[in-house]
């Protein structure tokens, strides 16, 4: 520990608290006999307490002057509460502070969002009770108009009016893949987080690795690379451009041109895993599809086994069900036609037609006596008549007909001269007759 930290004042006050401490009371643990005024008369057998060395620098951190600060953004957090707490970071160093603020300053902190460039002011502040160096803010100010949200949505425009974005771009994911290209960091946990995921849902899958930077000035052209290499592999079905949370300006390099060209230029479709559910950057955009964490490109990427074989299952199921009840179908048919009585008996068959047959014969026949009956009623009619009309009745009669030798029926006596020849027909017979005058 540097000496210089404290003042004389500063230890002779704390050795003289501390002495006081000890010397009161007997109760609670036993204080030490005698604690050093000054830290570099501790010793092995004598040192600080813990305490002492943290209420040591947090007397030493409140005399240090205010300052103005600037650098950006990388998390912000304000509290209805009324508290603010910030994570600011160096534009040029890779160094941030922690910075917290109440009241007033949380209010105007609520107008301000991760990556934007700020000054603020304030003092430091050391919370004793574990010894963590902060930034107490009572003002935040926000730098020039050219932050790199700002230059990212610029971008974000015009590449948007190139149609990088649009639906039509996109490509479908394949159904069944056989192999995954991932871009991921070397010895990253969002490698195993793809991978093992992956494989619990679909043991079989093979994957192509490439490491590339994922922050930094490196990343996106390392990254651009990966790209091309898995794109230009005929073997790998989909791509997975994954990297774990980080804070915004960690994530710059995903929201690069040359990487957002690289991914909508990409032919084989492309999964971007870049951060949390929160974070954006423009390859989720250009990307054909945007996977909340690394672990949800894993699932969104393959399909589940469980569930591939419970729908095999449940399709197998159904044609088994569909099978039975077609041929339980058909033997119903059958039982019905060997039930039938024209097949237990034969004859069956013939009874209807015979009914028939014998139905028709009878029509027939009264049919045919019908006619016979008519047409013997008609004979008799027709025989009365012709018997009535017939002259061989008036012969029965006692009369006769007499004709002459030319055959002429003789009705006038005139007609006939004596030596005429006469035919007399009778009821009997026939007489021939010569007249005499």
């Amino acid at each position: 520990m540097s000496e210089t930290l404290f003042t004389p004042s500063q230890q002779n006050g704390f050795a003289g608290n501390a002495s006081a401490n000890g010397a009161s009371g007997t109760a609670g643990p036993e204080a030490p006999a005698e604690i050093p005024r000054l830290a570099r008369e501790t010793t092995v057998e004598h040192p600080w307490p813990v305490s002492i060395l943290s209420q040591k620098f947090h007397d030493a951190v409140s005399k240090w002057p205010g300052a103005w600060i600037e650098g950006q953004i990388v998390e912000i957090n304000t509290r209805r509460s009324g508290s603010a707490y910030l994570t600011v970071r160096d534009n040029f160093e890779d160094i941030s502070i922690s910075v917290m603020g109440f009241r007033q300053f949380a209010v105007m902190a609520r107008d301000f969002r991760q990556g934007d460039r700020v000054v603020i002011h304030g003092r430091p502040d050391l919370w004793v009770k574990q010894t963590r160096l902060s930034f107490m803010a009572d003002d935040i100010r926000r730098v020039g108009t050219g932050d790199l949200k700002e230059q990212i949505e610029e971008l974000r425009k015009k590449l948007k009016g190139e149609g990088l974005f649009d639906a039509e771009r996109k490509e479908a994911l394949p159904e069944f893949p056989t192999r995954i290209g991932l871009v991921c960091a070397p010895q990253a946990r969002a490698e195993g987080d793809v991978i093992t995921n992956a494989r619990l849902r679909w043991p079989t899958i093979q994957f192509t690795v490439v490491h590339a930077h994922v922050q930094g000035p490196q990343c996106p052209p390392d990254v651009v690379a990966a790209i091309h290499k898995l794109d230009n592999d005929p073997d790998v079905d989909v791509i997975i451009v994954a990297r774990g949370g980080g804070s915004f300006e960690d994530l710059l390099g995903f929201s690069d041109e040359s990487v957002v060209r690289a991914a909508a230029s990409c032919s084989t479709p492309l999964i971007s895993a870049v951060g949390h559910e929160d974070d954006w950057t423009l390859i989720d955009l250009a990307a054909d599809l945007r996977a909340s964490t690394p672990t949800d490109a894993a699932k969104r990427a393959v399909p589940d086994v469980n569930e591939q074989l419970q729908i095999i299952a449940e399709g197998r199921r159904r044609i088994r069900d569909r099978i039975t009840n077609m041929v339980d179908n058909e033997l119903r048919l059958i039982e019905g036609y060997a039930n039938r009585p024209s097949l237990t008996q034969p004859l069956v068959m013939l009874e209807r037609p015979q009914r028939l047959v014998d139905e028709a014969g009878q029509q027939l026949d009264i049919a045919l006596r019908r006619i016979v009956d008519d047409a013997g009623l008609t004979i008799e009619k027709l025989h009365a008549s012709l018997t009535a009309l017939s002259p061989q009745s008036t012969l029965d009669r006692g009369y006769a007909v007499v004709q002459s030798a030319e055959g002429k029926v003789v009705d006038d006596a005139e007609q006939v001269h004596a030596g005429d020849e006469l035919t007399i027909t009778l009821h009997h017979g026939v007489i021939v007759a010569t007249t005499l005058g």
